[in-house]
């Protein structure tokens, strides 16, 4: 089977002799006139779902039950808990490595476009999934150990070795570690702890800094196992950005709200059995049948993850190039995803965390949820302010230059 090379389908753009040489052409980041809609609106949309996500994890000093959420006492609370793991849980993260794909891609297609040698590119990504470590290992020492930062950067090299092959081994290979890693991801958060301490994030109770940051760090090296279907979605990324399916989402309108009619049902219908387990609306006392929700649970928050991404894409056809308003507003946030992912840990660290100021062994779910809003509905303030002034997030501009290198 003959490679597949990641081209544009366009020739690439030819320098004017009389004004530059092939030395003048170089690889740069996109500028935001250049950006594609879907993606940004889906990162600053999904970053709410993550900080949902991440601000969960920071309750502590209450018994935990079902997939390491504390026992809830309060309805509105129990509530609100099925609501995080039946929409959110294992499907926020699949649609960041979704995009996570898709954006490698379009970085290789853009610089191929410019004359940029594909050398020069992959040079570039390595660079780029180094810092992405570095950015992780800081993050989750300091902030939180359930940072999804360095398993990107590791995804980033993996990328680098698979990129040139054809679309049916990506989506065969998709398919297997999807199986595998659903199961191994299902077994995981399958195990509970009897309703006593935590079974994993054990730096969570702990409430001193000279003890907790080597714990963060055993924590950090044990979160992707609870991850690994991000590899399977960003596999599913490059076929589809190969297809330009979110530069024209025009052209794919049909199969996008398919795949939303089906997908997105699916994956709240998957989730909802270990949703009511947690809100305690329902008892199982068959470790099996815990074990075949929490397998349904990581299958279907994939499907979600693809579903909630057809949606967004559907959202953009209604929209102008430069929207306004609370949809100029995600766009502008997506555009700094990374900040704003770093700036809802810091707030979820300072406020919720045994370390600082330990609400988290005070607040309940609806509490947490309630913050994480909070938090995002602030980043997306920042983030329209810094689109307003042309400037980007503080640590996007440093990964472009870690990755780019100085201008």
């Amino acid at each position: 089977m003959t490679n597949h090379r990641v081209t544009t389908g366009a020739e690439p753009a030819r320098a004017d002799d009389a004004r530059a040489d092939d030395a003048a052409v170089r690889a740069a980041p996109v500028s935001s006139a250049q950006r594609v809609l879907a993606p940004d609106l889906a990162r600053g949309l999904m970053l709410v779902l993550i900080g949902i996500a991440n601000a969960a994890v920071f309750l502590y000093d209450r018994p935990y039950g079902h997939r390491q959420h504390i026992i809830e006492e309060s309805l509105l609370d129990r509530m609100v808990s099925t609501l995080v793991v039946t929409a959110v849980d294992a499907r926020a993260y699949p649609l960041f490595a979704l995009l996570f794909g898709y954006g490698i891609v379009q970085m290789i297609q853009r610089n191929a476009a410019r004359g940029t040698a594909e050398t020069r590119s992959r040079s570039i990504l390595r660079r780029r999934s180094t810092a992405l470590i570095g950015f992780g290992l800081i993050h989750a020492v300091l902030f939180f150990p359930g940072d999804i930062l360095g398993l990107y950067g590791v995804l980033g090299f993996l990328l680098l070795v698979l990129i040139n092959r054809s679309d049916r081994a990506l989506l065969r290979l998709a398919s297997v570690w999807l199986v595998i890693s659903c199961a191994v991801q299902g077994l995981v958060y399958s195990y509970s702890s009897g309703g006593e301490g935590r079974s994993y994030f054990l730096s969570f109770e702990v409430d001193s800094w000279a003890e907790v940051l080597p714990v963060r760090f055993v924590d950090w090296l044990l979160t992707p196992f609870g991850l690994l279907p991000v590899l399977a979605t960003a596999l599913l990324g490059v076929v589809a950005a190969r297809r330009r399916v979110l530069e024209e989402p025009g052209r794919y309108r049909v199969l996008l709200r398919r795949v939303a009619a089906v997908l997105v049902p699916f994956g709240l219908l998957g989730g909802l059995p270990s949703g009511l387990i947690v809100g305690q609306f329902i008892q199982v006392d068959s470790p099996l049948l815990v074990l075949g929700f929490s397998l349904l649970h990581s299958l279907s928050g994939v499907a979600a993850a693809v579903g909630y991404l057809a949606l967004i894409a559907l959202v953009s056809l209604r929209l102008s190039a430069t929207p306004s308003g609370m949809a100029g507003a995600l766009t502008a946030l997506g555009r700094r995803s990374l900040s704003g992912y770093l700036f809802s840990s810091m707030v979820f660290m300072i406020v919720l965390a045994p370390t600082t100021f330990g609400l988290g062994a005070v607040f309940g779910s609806a509490g947490a949820l309630a913050l994480a809003v909070a938090t995002w509905l602030v980043s997306l303030v920042l983030a329209s302010w810094l689109d307003r002034r042309r400037r980007p997030g503080p640590a996007d501009a440093l990964l472009r230059r870690l990755s780019y290198g100085a201008k």
